[in-house]
Parts: structure tokens; C-alpha cells; sequence
């Protein structure tokens, strides 16, 4: 049997607006046979990348500030994932973002991921501008305002 979390809180795919589908590779795995918990850090970078990767301004970049996953079931290989992301809160420099892991429709891991925006020169925190503010509109989660501090 495989343990799972009892948090009342999981995830559903169809909160998150973007999606993506991976697979889990052998390599991912510890010496247990299921995927190891530093592998989740890959599957979320995979999906924050892939959405944020158009969305960097002229002399900008994107630095990953915090990450906190919740394990929730095992998973094993061969297998396929999918991986959702959604935004839940902006910063005046920063992005909150919500993402989850789920194999067979059952969420097995989910994150709270905080992106900061940097001058590529200073390499210091950079106000978002109202044109990445418009940008990020059709990316965020169901049932998440869309309000900035």
C-alpha cells in the first residue's frame, strides 16, 4: 500500500491553467525504487521555466527565492506526470506561484514557489512592470484573486 498524505487541502489539475507533461525516468529514483524527494525540485523548475521562460523583460531574469514541497504519495517509474502552475499572489518584485505533480489524476507532491525579478547587471530585486503584470493575467489559479501588494 502507499502512504499518502491526509491533507484535506489537495490540489485538483484543473485549478492550475498551465500544464505540461513529463516523464519519470529511471535515474529518478533512490535506492527505495521511488522517486527522490530532491527530483521534485527538477519537475517544478520544468514547468515554472517552461511558463515564465517568454515572460523575462529586456535585461531581466527570474531567480527562484523559496520553494516549499509537501510529499504527498509516492511515484514511481515507468510512469508519466503532469505538472501544473498557477499563480496565487504578486509581489512588487515577486511571483507566487502554486504547482503540483500528479501521476494517474492523484496529486503526489505540490510546492508554494516565490520568483523574484532581478536586474541582469545589479543583480537587485526589480519592481514588475505593468506589461509583465498583464502578461501574467491567464496564468493564474483558480479560485486566486488577482491582486498585488
Amino acid at each position: 500500500m502507499t502512504a499518502r498524505s491526509r491533507d484535506h487541502a489537495v490540489p485538483q489539475l484543473e485549478d492550475f491553467p498551465y500544464r505540461l507533461s513529463d516523464n519519470v525516468r529511471f535515474a529518478d529514483l533512490d535506492p527505495n525504487n521511488h522517486v527522490n524527494n530532491a527530483v521534485y525540485a527538477s519537475y517544478f523548475e520544468s514547468a515554472r521555466v517552461t511558463l515564465i521562460r517568454g515572460l523575462v523583460p529586456q535585461g531581466m531574469s527570474w531567480v527562484l527565492a523559496r520553494l516549499d514541497i509537501h510529499f504527498r504519495s509516492e511515484l514511481h517509474w515507468p510512469g508519466t506526470i503532469e505538472l501544473g502552475i498557477g499563480l496565487v499572489k504578486l509581489g512588487r518584485t515577486s511571483t507566487h506561484y502554486d504547482q503540483a505533480v500528479f501521476s494517474g489524476g492523484v496529486c503526489v507532491a505540490s510546492a508554494r514557489a516565490i520568483t523574484v525579478l532581478v536586474d541582469l547587471h545589479s543583480r537587485k530585486p526589480t519592481p514588475l512592470t505593468d506589461e509583465l503584470i498583464e502578461k501574467l493575467k491567464p496564468w493564474w489559479r483558480r479560485g486566486y484573486a488577482q491582486e498585488q501588494d
